[in-house]
């Protein structure tokens, strides 16, 4: 689909002129848009608590990010920026596995994306239902669905560099409360509560969907780099400044709230931090953290559909879509993108928190194995290609890197349940059956394809590898 050396066509390359004038985004916005891709802050980690106890909980957020974080964003940083351009880790497997494994590849991941964009909707309601009940469900809380998806959706529509700069100010704003919490509740604490443990009564499911729900997507920035000032050496610092932010801010309240609270496991569901903040501080704290929820929950949802929207236009651009993917609006944001986005969320929006994590999830790991597979693959036929950051480790120990992670995503797709599996294999079904239906498509002319020739899957110096890559 799309022959990388095909013709240009004029349309494209009027995109590509204009795609050069949108502002870049910097350093500080892009650690705040990978922050809001793979955390947004601590709401939602309540059901860790929930599923296996304060211990187990704190344990988890501190150790899961070596076995599974730290892998995943250093395999985004060598292949982002060796792959600078949007669309990431479609390109990444396209360019190792062929062409009908990265549109399995994309459309899994957006499929995921547009999945997780629906948790937020969900959770930014589930923290405002304490103060306003008639949120809770029924009219008006598909009304509120509704008005956030629209309004958020505008937002992306305007641009990426504001929804960075947005990003930085949500962010800042959502984690403020908890820092304020953390020190009224010294003078309650008591350490001994960290180390409540049972481990005959662990819902391992929950608890592992939950884990792995909040510290991945750090690949998601990945499609984003085409937008980004200098990805070569952006990219990597973003990526590292954003993982230490994203631990700090899921430990530090899981020790205020567990240590400071006596435990009742059962009250520790999503919202449940707006409840400690009532305790600990009055009224005026909770009031505060539950606004800092609901802006946070905006800074996620204009993140992860900017990158949803943006690996569209990547896939356009390369000819695994039709060209109207590949079309800008007068702020050169991916418009046909946002807005198949944005309708894939109101139409899941209906299910639970636990049931949107699990599908997700399942959908994620699959895209992960691919991408794993396509890092040492790159690794092994083409040793000699540019890679402005590199993992310092060489293919064996990437290997050996890879093996807790892979084990940690079979152990996930495990403690799936009957209903999601069956669910999340017929979506990826769907995507067998898409990829020849567009290829029939393109052959028949029904809809137009392109491929910009000024953005080439690898730009280097080694012949060999550069053949490869293009093959």
């Amino acid at each position: 689909m799309g022959d990388l050396g095909g013709q240009q066509d004029s349309d494209t390359n009027e995109e590509s002129q204009k795609s050069k004038k949108i502002q870049k985004v910097s350093i500080i916005p892009l650690i705040f848009l990978i922050f809001y891709e793979v955390s947004g802050g601590p709401f939602g980690i309540e059901d860790s608590v929930h599923a296996a106890g304060p211990l187990l909980a704190i344990l988890g957020f501190l150790i899961l990010p070596l076995i599974w974080s730290i892998p995943e964003a250093l395999i985004t940083a060598e292949l982002g920026t060796m792959f600078p351009e949007n669309g990431g880790y479609v390109l990444w497997v396209s360019s190792s596995l062929g062409p009908f494994w990265g549109f399995q590849q994309g459309w899994m991941k957006w499929l995921s994306g547009v999945i997780d964009n629906a948790l937020y909707p969900v959770l930014f309601l589930d923290y405002l239902k304490s103060g306003i009940p008639a949120l809770g469900g029924g009219l008006m809380r598909t009304l509120a669905v509704l008005i956030l998806t629209v309004g958020l959706t505008y937002m992306n529509y305007r641009g990426l560099a504001i929804v960075g700069w947005v990003a930085v100010f949500l962010g800042v704003f959502s984690i403020l409360p908890f820092i304020v919490m953390g020190f009224i509740a010294i003078p309650r604490l008591d350490v001994s509560r960290w180390f409540i443990a049972d481990f005959s009564n662990v819902n391992w499911g929950l608890y592992l969907n939950t884990l792995f729900w909040n510290l991945n997507y750090w690949d998601s920035v990945s499609t984003l780099a085409g937008e980004v000032h200098n990805p070569k050496k952006t990219l990597p610092k973003a990526l590292f400044y954003a993982l230490i932010l994203v631990v700090l801010v899921y430990v530090y309240p899981l020790l205020t709230g567990t240590g400071a609270i006596p435990l009742e496991r059962e009250l520790w569901t999503d919202g449940y931090f707006s409840e400690i903040a009532k305790i600990l501080g009055g009224v005026w704290l909770r009031l505060w953290l539950q606004g800092a929820s609901a802006l946070s929950n905006m800074g996620m949802f204009v993140a992860e559909m900017s990158s949803d929207s943006y690996q569209l236009l990547g896939m356009a651009e390369k000819g695994m879509l039709p060209d109207f993917f590949a079309k800008r609006s007068q702020y050169g944001t991916p418009f046909v993108g946002i807005l198949f986005s944005a309708s894939g969320v109101l139409l899941l929006s209906w299910m639970s928190f636990q049931e949107i994590v699990a599908a997700e999830n399942f959908l994620y790991c699959f895209g992960m194995i691919l991408e794993f597979i396509a890092f040492i693959k790159l690794r092994i036929k083409c040793p000699s290609a540019p890679r402005p950051y590199k993992v310092p480790l060489d293919t064996l120990g990437c290997i050996l890197m890879l093996i807790p992670p892979t084990v940690l995503i079979i152990v996930v797709l495990t403690f799936s349940s009957f209903k999601v599996m069956i669910v999340s294999l017929f979506a990826m079904l769907i995507g067998f059956i898409l990829h020849p239906c567009l290829i029939y498509t393109e052959k028949n002319r029904w809809l137009k394809f392109s491929t910009s020739s000024d953005l080439p899957y690898f730009q280097g110096s080694e012949h060999e590898d550069a053949e490869y890559l293009i093959s």
